[in-house]
Formats: structure tokens, C-alpha cells, sequence
């Protein structure tokens, strides 16, 4: 059986749908390697939206794998100032996702190499990934890119008693 071509391209208007549905997609990932990570009932208008947003602004980046006129890949970036580190500006990938039958063909690593030289031409000298602490996949596979882990994210959801939030003790 012959592979179909796949293109890494900029996102466009027209992806629209399928592109929020990556994201979808990905969050329910995430839920699966989290349960702090539940996704809300109202994620695929959210999604839309965020990927709206993420067209009209050049401060985002949105890149889409294409085969056969089907999006199959998807990688939404952001470039943000770092106050008080250098180099000041980064690249931060926040989501990435690629549907399962098109993994483990190098098309991971042929988008986050994409994503590197648009975000390098906005300025971003620092790249970084944002993803599950628990999705070992993605570690070793950032890992494999030569990334590293620089800040860990915590997070609970025991209640926040009435003494604490009146004294505002911890």
C-alpha cells in the first residue's frame, strides 16, 4: 500500500473544523493520562474558537499536516517574553497532536523541526513543549529532540478550607 503524501503547511481558515478537533482530541488525551485534566462539555466550541483566535494572530503560530485534503497533524504555538531570563522570547508549543494511524513516521519530528524555523523567524531562541507530566510518550519522544524538563507544574484538588481563604494562610 503506497503512503500518501503528507505537506506540513500553515494553518488556514478552512481548517478550521478539523483542526479543533485535533485539539479535542488531544485533550481527551490528556484526560486519559490525568483525570485533573477533564475535559468540559463545551471543548468543541472552545476549540473552534481557540483556533480562531490562533489564525488572526502573529504572535501563534498554527501548523497542519495534510494528507489527502484530510488534516492529520496538527501543532499551535505561541511566542511569549520571558522578563527575567534570556533569552527574552519564546516558542511555546502548546499543543500538538497527530492521529494515530500517521504516528512513528518521523512526522512528529518534521513538524517540531517546522515549528523551530517559523518560531526562530519570530524571534523565539528558545523553544519549549507543554504536555502531560504523565505521557511518557511525549517525554521520550521531546527528549529524543533534545529537550528538558525546566518547571514542573503541580496541582491539586483538595478544597481550599474557609480558614484559608479568610486569613489567606497556606
Amino acid at each position: 500500500m503506497m503512503m500518501r503524501e503528507v505537506v506540513i503547511r500553515p494553518g488556514r481558515v478552512e481548517d478550521l473544523e478539523q483542526a479543533a478537533d485535533l485539539v479535542v482530541r488531544l485533550k481527551r488525551l490528556n484526560e486519559e493520562f490525568d483525570p485533573i485534566l477533564k475535559v468540559s462539555s463545551d471543548a468543541v466550541e472552545k476549540a473552534r474558537g481557540y483556533i480562531r483566535e490562533a489564525l488572526g494572530d502573529d504572535r501563534k503560530l498554527l501548523l497542519v499536516a495534510e494528507a489527502g485534503g484530510k488534516v492529520v497533524g496538527l501543532l499551535k504555538a505561541d511566542i511569549t517574553v520571558r522578563d527575567f531570563y534570556e533569552p527574552k522570547t519564546e516558542g511555546a508549543i502548546r499543543e500538538f497532536y497527530i492521529l494515530p494511524e500517521h504516528r512513528r513516521k518521523r512526522l512528529g519530528e518534521e513538524m517540531v523541526l517546522e515549528a523551530t524555523k517559523h518560531l526562530r523567524d519570530k524571534g523565539a531562541w528558545i523553544i519549549t513543549a507543554e504536555f502531560p507530566t504523565q505521557n511518557i510518550i511525549a517525554v521520550n519522544f521531546y527528549k529524543k529532540l533534545g529537550f528538558r524538563s525546566i518547571i514542573s507544574l503541580h496541582a491539586t484538588t483538595l478544597p481550599i478550607t474557609a480558614e484559608r481563604q479568610e486569613g489567606g494562610q497556606s
